[in-house]
């Protein structure tokens, strides 16, 4: 995974220490013959089915960060629906000692455009699921996600739950 220009920079003047970074998350739903289905993707660096997801660049809308990654990462144009969640996540740790601490932005998307297939190389397969039989292994968050997705809460979800 290329990590952001921006990113570099400020490792350079801090080293491993934590870094508060915005990031955006992207579940598309459609319809199906098994009823609602989530476009998901396998991380090509831990193996875990995923949303479409990218860290917003300086100056960048997250919901224009979730339209860039899908084009980048699944070669479609997609159109956000609707803002769903903001939260918090636990700080990650990178095998490189870097620490990250992200706020997430979480947005419901359609598919408008393209096939999925492999763009830039972080993501190495993707696949139509059945919204209530995500596959594994799967990130930690997935099943939230589109929980919230699926119900379609009037107001922004602050913060998923954790488990």
């Amino acid at each position: 995974m290329p990590t952001p220009e921006f990113i570099l920079e400020l490792r350079r003047h801090i080293g491993n220490e934590t870094l508060w970074l915005s990031g955006a998350n992207l579940v598309v739903l459609r319809e199906g013959e098994a009823g609602t289905e989530v476009l998901l993707g396998r991380r090509a660096d831990d193996g875990n089915w995923a949303a479409i997801s990218g860290i917003v660049e300086p100056g960048e809308n997250p919901a224009d960060t979730v339209v860039r990654e899908a084009r980048e990462e699944a070669c479609i144009e997609v159109e956000v629906e609707r803002m769903l969640w903001l939260d918090v996540m636990d700080e990650v740790t990178f095998p490189n000692g870097d620490r990250c601490r992200f706020l997430d932005h979480g947005f419901r998307g359609r598919l408008v455009g393209g096939r999925p297939g492999i763009g830039d190389g972080e993501i190495s397969d993707f696949g139509w699921f059945p919204a209530n039989r995500l596959p594994v292994p799967r990130q930690e968050r997935l099943e939230e996600q589109v929980r919230i997705c699926l119900e379609d809460p009037r107001d922004v979800v602050l913060g998923l739950e954790r488990r």
